[in-house]
């Protein structure tokens, strides 16, 4: 891996969840097979300690002043900014928790844009909990594009694992309501940002774009709606004419077999579940929610905060593993490209 500008911040997340360990395990994990980035967590010293002796992880913490000391520091464990604390209490979230949370999502956004951190890797974090304590966010996302100055809709979510990634073009909403938020302008919007971002953060020169159907067997020429005729269709042209590698309408059924996994770098879904089903069942423990369309480098593992099991031990950090190496191969990539 190319040396990086700075290390990545990665936040705790919601403390009462799987977080703490799962940071903790990847970061185990990682430093025994020799492929830890350098790297730190925006705060939590104390609780990340208490977290390893208890589940009886491997993982030093080591109290970091300053992002500057991570390099060093993590010769001898995991660093940890120590500004932020809090006590261990997994699987029972509260406003504290919350708030502790949040203040790791700030700090943790705040260097990276000053450039003290050369990427953002966020845990996952308990949204009803957050809007308990005055969080006014859909998630994670929402902010960090607010916080970059960016607009809701150039902030766009793609979950990526080693054999599929895949774009929901919308995301939280009603099934009942996705018709009516399709529009060839929204498709030519995302497809041109996960272009660029293919381009930019993950080396593909030319990414082929597999466009998704919303009815089934792709309307069965108006049959089934005609949703991609009036609209999917022409935004597929328009996009072939600015020269982006985009396909389809391709039926749902058809777009995930293992041979027509190979023949596209990224498939646009119409709605979350066509993206995050497929994803999830061929990539659950290493896939990674990555955030394009933002000047920063952002990550996360592809799974919630998991309060049933917190504390348990039986949580596996494969997803957080990926998402710190995915982000510090992003962070690689712009720092070759002088972006």
């Amino acid at each position: 891996m190319s040396r990086l500008p700075a290390p990545l911040a990665i936040t705790l997340g919601d403390p009462a969840g799987i977080g703490p360990e799962v940071i903790l395990g990847a970061w185990s994990r990682l430093r025994a097979e020799c492929r830890a980035p350098p790297a730190f967590v925006t705060g939590g010293p104390g609780l990340l300690r208490s977290c390893g002796e208890a589940l009886g992880i491997d993982c030093p913490v080591v109290p970091i002043a300053e992002p500057a000391e991570a390099v060093l520091a993590a010769a001898a464990g995991l660093p940890v900014l120590a500004a932020l604390d809090a006590p261990l209490t997994p699987a029972r979230p509260s406003p504290e928790g919350a708030r502790l949370a949040l203040a790791s999502l700030q700090w943790g956004a705040k260097l990276v844009l000053a450039g003290e951190a050369a990427g953002l890797v966020t845990a996952p974090v308990s949204k009803g909990a957050l809007a308990a304590v005055g969080w006014d966010y859909p998630g994670q996302t929402e902010f960090l594009a607010d916080a970059c100055g960016r607009p809701y809709r150039d902030a766009v979510m793609m979950l990526a694992g080693p054999s599929l990634r895949t774009v929901p073009l919308t995301v939280h909403v009603a099934l009942c309501e996705v018709a009516g938020l399709i529009s060839a302008d929204l498709i030519v919007h995302k497809a041109r940002i996960v272009a660029a971002g293919l381009r930019r953060d993950f080396g593909l020169a030319a990414p082929r774009l597999a466009i998704a159907a919303l009815n089934p067997h792709a309307g069965e020429n108006g049959q089934f709606g005609d949703e991609e005729a009036r609209i999917i269709a022409p935004a597929i042209a328009a996009l072939q004419g600015e020269g982006i590698a985009a396909f389809g309408p391709v039926p749902g059924d058809a777009l995930f077999t293992p041979r027509a996994r190979g023949g596209y770098d990224a498939a646009l879904c119409m709605y979350h579940d066509q993206a995050l089903i497929p994803l999830k069942a061929l990539e659950f423990d290493e896939g990674v929610n990555v955030t394009l369309g933002l000047p920063i480098i952002r990550t996360s593992p592809d799974h919630g905060t998991a309060f049933d099991i917190a504390g348990q031990g039986k949580a596996d950090p494969g997803a957080m593993a990926a998402a710190i190496v995915m982000a510090a191969q992003m962070a690689a990539a712009r720092a070759a490209a002088g972006a």
